[in-house]
């Protein structure tokens, strides 16, 4: 059975940094798309940052130039790399690698 599983999210004050990590426990036998999603109380989730798995990135425009996402393929591991980080950043990170779903990690920045 799939699963995967978030780490790396706690509190942390603006200005901050934080690694998120999602691990697969289980074997996804293709995985194209590996992406990172948030979601703010009263808020739609969003997409953060999505790799594939040749390579191409995409950001969200308001964490490019701060977020870093990478990949493991063999291991089956995405990260978020969060750089300077705002108050209004604060939300539950998802993981999503392919059609498989984290249960989120809470990320709280405080001003």
């Amino acid at each position: 059975q799939v699963q995967l599983v978030e780490s790396g999210g706690g509190l942390v004050q603006a200005g901050g940094s934080l690694r998120l990590s999602c691990a697969a426990t289980g074997s996804i036998f293709s995985i194209i798309f590996m992406g990172w999603y948030r979601q703010a109380p009263g808020k739609q989730r969003e997409l953060v940052a999505s790799v594939t798995s040749n390579g191409p990135t995409n950001y969200a425009d308001s964490v490019r130039g701060r977020f870093t996402i990478s990949r493991d393929n063999a291991k089956s591991r995405v990260y978020l790399q969060m750089n300077s980080l705002k108050a209004e950043e604060t939300a539950v990170y998802y993981c999503q690698q392919e059609d498989f779903w984290g249960q989120g990690t809470q990320v709280t920045v405080s001003s």
